[in-house]
């Protein structure tokens, strides 16, 4: 254990860049926190640290050491988490990562209703369309676009992921309705970036997958934005269904249909996608949130 302890003063030391703001942390004088790191690198045999007067920085082998052992201490702390909260209330700080476009209309009123039923959960939810690596991002729940992904975790589809082309009507009777996806190129795209760069538009003609993206009016990761730029009549663009549904109800968009069809990707399989680690699903937090979400979203989008 005082070696357990003295690396958790090293890692704290290490974020903290001071022996004095680590010692604080502990609650512990900084001469004895300093000299448990010492005792540490004395039965390593290597220096970690480099002190000065005014920082404290790794050294090379430190930086190894320091990225090796907080990856255990994460882990244990995991374990202990599991241990405390096996049949217990709901509690304590939920992680939850989720696509950018799907958090305002689709999560954050599902986050209200079980912020209501579980009161002793804080909510910390962070909206990126970066793919989530449960070991690196602190994440509890992460909610991605796409397809089932490879990484070991477990994985949910919530509902369909359908992207479909839209422009309004008066968009339309200026340009034209195009048919095909070739006429396409007579036309103004607005397209939503991905990590990945900007979604392209194809379609299977002759039997190979071409683009047929049309001529880019705008591109930008927020979708609030180019939504409004449609809706102005200023070119189409293609999103989600579940995201367009009540535009396409409303009238105020209308969904085109292209012979041969037009898609983001060749393949037909995209969804949104719960994902976790299997062993946090332990955690009633964990438990509570992937219980709620999965029965809500499915219920809604069957």
């Amino acid at each position: 254990m005082d070696q357990l302890r003295a690396i958790r003063y090293f890692c704290k030391v290490v974020e903290t860049g001071s022996f004095t703001q680590a010692a604080l942390s502990f609650h512990v004088p900084p001469s004895s926190l300093s000299r448990r790191v010492a005792d540490l690198e004395l039965s390593l045999g290597a220096t970690l640290l480099k002190r000065s007067t005014r920082a404290v920085k790794l050294t090379e082998i430190g930086r190894t050491y320091y990225a090796q052992v907080n990856d255990i201490l994460r882990q244990l702390e995991l374990s202990n988490d599991t241990v405390r909260s096996y049949q217990t209330v709901p509690t304590g700080k939920l992680r939850i990562s989720a696509m950018v476009e799907f958090g305002e209309p689709m999560l954050f009123p599902l986050l209200e209703e079980f912020s209501e039923r579980y009161p002793q959960i804080i909510l910390d939810v962070r909206l990126s369309d970066e793919l989530t690596a449960f070991s690196r991002d602190d994440v509890d729940i992460a909610i991605r676009g796409g397809y089932a992904p490879n990484e070991r975790v477990v994985a949910i589809k919530l509902m369909g992921n359908q992207f479909v082309t839209v422009a309004t009507q008066a968009y339309l009777a200026r340009y034209g309705v195009p048919n095909s996806p070739l006429e396409l190129a007579n036309h103004y795209g607005l397209y939503y970036r991905t990590p990945n760069g900007p979604l392209r538009w194809v379609s299977e003609i002759n039997g190979q997958w071409q683009d047929v993206s049309a001529p880019q009016v705008a591109i930008s990761n927020n979708g609030k934005w180019l939504l409004s730029k449609v809706l102005a009549g200023q070119g189409m663009m293609m999103a989600p269904r579940w995201l367009l549904k009540d535009y396409l109800l409303s009238g105020e968009l209308k969904e085109l249909v292209f012979n041969p069809a037009i898609n983001i990707t060749s393949s037909d399989d995209l969804g949104i996608y719960l994902l976790y680690q299997k062993q946090r699903y332990l955690v009633p937090k964990v438990k509570a949130a992937v219980d709620f979400l999965v029965a809500r979203i499915k219920s809604a989008h069957p």
